[in-house]
């Protein structure tokens, strides 16, 4: 009878631990477009007339592909929540959650709508079984001097099922177009764009903070995070088929994606690594290893996935 009660207190043990982890993805899902206009937009290239071809297969081809990608971050289960980088609009995020691969999923999502000449966007799909959003909002980005309009950042504050408070940020910062040293200014606004609403927040704030930084983990854009206490927890995530980061780029792997957290999230951090399903990557036939199985080499239609490989890190809160 005693060993009896013991295993049963070690099942209600082992549930509670696991019924108290949470996994972030971040992922780049490169150029989901769907295959209409937007007249205020310029996204002519992703219609069926435009240089891409982008017709209605091609599109659902691509919302089923992400859908792969995102079920295949754990081997059991699904991602509690996702930080979606490069998607077009609402009608976009709620066929990839809703009538995709994903939709017996039950994903939620948030997104903004942000003045990106493109109509680039970010969004949050969530789990309503693990997360509650409570609120949520768009930090804007006023443009410096010749700058175009870029991505504003998601930010959502919820709670999870043992009311842990949690605080997200979504960002996909511009591109170093021009060059790295002539672009950081653009990137440094969206820094300190974020870090102006994080003082804002309680001191013990639980923060999250998962995007496309277009910078790596040494940059002295992200290097500014971390001086205000801010840690990079996915800086040196590899993958287990040979990818070395998220991103690669002439031969170069390339740890642009990133994940950042709240000193007091550290001790909950329990697993971090790239997801890199052979399914994702394609041989380099020009610099040797492995690359992401992207969409478009070019303007050469591949039936891949994405240019960047999900990054994910299991929690437990």
């Amino acid at each position: 009878m005693k060993a009896f009660w013991i295993a049963v207190l070690l099942l209600f043990s082992l549930s509670d631990v696991e019924a108290q982890s949470l996994t972030l993805v971040e992922l780049n899902c490169e150029n989901l477009f769907d295959f209409k206009h937007d007249s205020l937009k310029q996204d002519t290239e992703w219609l069926p007339e435009g240089k891409r071809r982008w017709n209605p297969a091609r599109y659902w081809r691509k919302l089923n592909h992400i859908g792969q990608e995102i079920l295949a971050c754990q081997e059991t289960g699904v991602p509690d929540l996702i930080a979606l980088i490069e998607v077009e609009n609402d009608s976009v995020v709620f066929d990839l959650s809703h009538r995709s691969l994903l939709r017996g999923a039950g994903y939620e999502y948030l997104m903004t709508q942000s003045p990106d000449v493109r109509g680039i966007d970010v969004a949050l799909l969530y789990q309503p079984f693990s997360f509650r959003p409570i609120c949520y909002d768009y930090l804007d980005i006023q443009p410096l001097e010749g700058m175009r309009p870029t991505r504003d950042i998601l930010y959502v504050k919820g709670e999870t099922v043992h009311r842990d408070t949690l605080h997200l940020f979504v960002v996909h910062a511009p591109s170093r177009y021009g060059g790295e040293k002539h672009s950081r200014p653009n990137r440094q606004l969206i820094v300190d764009r974020l870090l102006a609403a994080i003082r804002l927040l309680p001191i013990d704030a639980k923060i999250f903070i998962a995007g496309d930084f277009n910078d790596d983990a040494n940059s002295p854009v992200l290097q500014s995070l971390v001086e205000h206490g801010l840690h990079n927890i996915t800086a040196t995530a590899t993958g287990s088929h040979g990818a070395k980061a998220t991103y690669r780029y002439n031969g170069e792997w390339q740890s642009i994606d990133h994940i950042f957290v709240s000193s007091v999230l550290l001790d909950s951090v329990k697993q971090t690594y790239i997801n890199d399903a052979p399914f994702l990557l394609e041989e380099d036939k020009k610099y040797g290893g492995v690359k992401p199985l992207r969409t478009f080499n070019g303007y050469h239609y591949q039936r891949g996935f994405s240019d960047h490989l999900p990054l994910v890190v299991r929690f437990s809160l």
